[in-house]
């Protein structure tokens, strides 16, 4: 965790940079032996018999994926759950994970103990523990990142791509962030309360599918999280797979909140369809194992729907339809950051 500068003088014991990491971080390691107090510059720890490592990074900019005055709990909460849910895509389970802080000099102290509780939530939440990282200054915005950790059954990890025409099922529901990051941003007026902050929420919180992914290993052909847009990561998915895919709009499930936003508007449908940060699992799995998918729906509480399928084409090309079948107009596909 630690990080220094050979022009930079030590701070006072209980301050500045390690006194910061001794009240915040090092409590969040304690959980795991690995990380042997935060003490070294590296952590150890061994892979269980049996078991192969998933690793994933996902990095989060002010201003980028969060704005600058988000409250830092929901920051630290989104930063580790948006790689959680890269582990879910993996069928993965969660074991550790790594944290870098870029924070301004004067970040108040208050935003730093908020940050570093909202960790600590979700830690006990979802069964992982810091393991190490890095803390440095920076004069740009706040800029963080995480290295997760997890663990599959050798040979079992979900892949992206197949060979395969097959059925597509996602889970949850989709276009919630995408709406709530539109009203956060004051281009999206919702008048009722609990819908703005449904939305509001799942932009902040996303929910990583973790018992889906784990549920998915041995029914699933391939699995992607989507992170980009739902079009955009079915075209990532398509275009691995060697083939085109067709995704049903009308069949792409809404949650109560986005479906009374959206309403009859194809402009804030296909807004919820490409705009991304939703963090569902998107799947295909064998068409006669329709029922398999739909005992996992049951055992997870998570809602799964069907919604297109891949078939021959144009790689990676993605027809999104209407309730009649006819083609809709989708000018972008996602979010892309060059």
């Amino acid at each position: 965790m630690p990080g220094t500068t050979a022009d930079t003088p030590a701070s006072p014991p209980g301050s500045g940079e390690f006194g910061r990491i001794a009240r915040y971080f090092k409590p969040l390691a304690a959980g795991f032996a690995g990380a042997r107090g935060l003490a070294d510059d590296a952590a150890v720890f061994a892979v269980p018999p049996g078991r192969e490592l998933v690793v994933t990074m996902d990095a989060m900019v002010a201003g980028i994926h969060f704005l600058p005055d988000d409250p830092p709990a929901d920051i630290a909460a989104k930063l580790l759950r948006v790689n959680l849910s890269d582990l879910a895509a993996m069928g993965a389970e969660p074991l550790a994970y790594t944290l870098a802080v870029s924070l301004p000099r004067d970040l108040p102290e208050a935003w730093l103990a908020a940050f570093a509780a909202a960790l600590g939530e979700d830690q006990q939440r979802y069964g992982i523990a810091l393991a190490g990282g890095d803390s440095v200054s920076t004069r740009g915005p706040v800029t963080l990142a995480v290295t997760a950790f997890g663990t599959v059954p050798a040979g079992q990890a979900l892949p992206r791509a197949t060979a395969r025409r097959d059925p597509l099922f996602v889970t949850g529901t989709i276009g919630d962030a995408a709406l709530g990051l539109a009203v956060a941003l004051g281009e999206l007026e919702v008048a009722d309360a609990g819908a703005q902050a449904h939305l509001l929420g799942r932009l902040r919180r996303p929910e990583p599918r973790l018992t889906v992914g784990r549920g998915l290993r041995g029914l699933a052909i391939t699995a992607i999280d989507v992170s980009d847009g739902l079009v955009a990561d079915l075209a990532h998915l398509a275009e691995e797979s060697g083939c085109a895919a067709v995704l049903e709009a009308a069949r792409v499930p809404l949650s109560v909140a986005a479906r009374s936003v959206v309403g009859d508007d194809p402009a804030l449908l296909v807004r919820a369809l490409t705009g991304g940060d939703d963090y569902e699992l998107l799947f295909t799995a064998p068409a006669d194992r329709r029922a398999d998918v739909a005992a996992l729906a049951a055992r997870t509480g998570v809602a799964i729907a069907e919604i297109g399928h891949l078939l021959d084409g144009p790689t990676g090309t993605v027809t999104v339809t209407d309730a009649t079948g006819a083609p809709l107009d989708v000018p972008a596909r996602g979010w892309v950051h060059f």
